[in-house]
């Protein structure tokens, strides 16, 4: 006899984490979002390139809840309603830290915000700084770290909170090239043990690449999406092993064709390739919508 909960679980998809349909965006005259739809598969990885000016960061914005859209809808786990709506972590691309705080205050602020119990908060900081390897830093202040190091502050006070849904704004675009490989691998571990939902923002498509389950591509102003393409390469990865693996220069190419001006007939694709095997305010306006999301207006028009 077959067992009635896995035929129903099997027959069951479960909606996107995240899904946006025909989100538009003026700056006063300026169209700067056209019609954008995306589709966040709960627990993926996405990353979303393009051209500079093109929308990207604008449009994680958007889904934050941080920006308004001029129209359209955003479902965040099939529901519309800001009250309805889970928290989201929100990595910015400096690390946004308060000098003025320790690196223990800096990933306990938005918790601190909620309210949470102290025993609690202290918990959730301690496992935050070992999944990102800052254990001992605590009393640190923000000038004594690298950039990598605040980067990983700033990873830590998103995974604090312990949000389903994780919102990356280029957070590695200011540190070096070694750093930059380190924290992919870093990412990804943390990524392949909590299985969050994450949007990426990045201009890197090699960095699009190696971290990816799928990526999509905007075109120029107005930003719009111009492709979705599938990831295929095994998991788990690594920033060395994802290059080596057949198929990477393939789809690497694909990519920086489409991101040329003779790509924009490319509109709305749907590509499969086989591969073979802030700033303070910005900080505490996410915090108390994450903890508070009713008081803050729905995402869509």
């Amino acid at each position: 006899m077959s067992d009635p909960q896995k035929v129903v679980t099997e027959g069951m998809a479960l909606p996107p984490a995240v899904r946006t349909r025909n989100v538009t965006k003026y700056f006063g005259a300026e169209r700067v979002l056209d019609n954008v739809d995306l589709d966040l598969p709960t627990g993926s990885f996405t990353s979303l390139v393009g051209p500079s000016g093109c929308g990207k960061t604008t449009m994680l914005r958007i889904i934050a809840g941080i920006e308004k859209a001029g129209g359209g809808t955003i479902e965040i786990n099939g529901v519309s309603s800001a009250k309805d709506v889970p928290a989201l972590g929100v990595v910015f691309q400096q690390g946004s830290l308060l000098p003025w705080k320790s690196v223990q205050k800096n990933v306990a602020f938005g918790l601190e915000l909620a309210k949470l119990d102290k025993e609690e908060i202290k918990e959730r900081v301690a496992h935050a700084l070992e999944t990102v390897h800052l254990t001992g830093t605590e009393k640190k202040y923000p000038h004594q770290l690298s950039g990598g190091m605040q980067q990983r502050v700033g990873i830590a006070r998103a995974l604090a909170l312990d949000p389903p849904i994780l919102l990356m704004d280029e957070p590695f675009a200011s540190v070096d090239a070694q750093t930059r490989e380190e924290l992919h691998d870093e990412l990804l571990h943390i990524w392949e043990k909590s299985r969050k939902t994450v949007l990426f923002v990045t201009h890197s498509i090699d960095e699009a690449i190696v971290l990816s389950d799928q990526i999509i591509v905007m075109g120029a102003r107005p930003g719009r999406v111009i492709a979705r393409i599938k990831v295929d390469l095994p998991r788990p990865r690594t920033e060395q092993s994802a290059h080596l693996m057949p198929g990477y220069g393939q789809l690497r190419s694909k990519i920086r064709n489409l991101l040329t001006p003779s790509s924009e007939q490319a509109q709305s694709e749907d590509i499969e390739i086989p591969v073979p095997r802030d700033d303070f305010e910005v900080i505490q306006g996410m915090t108390s919508m994450t903890s508070n999301p009713a008081e803050h207006e729905s995402r869509g028009n």
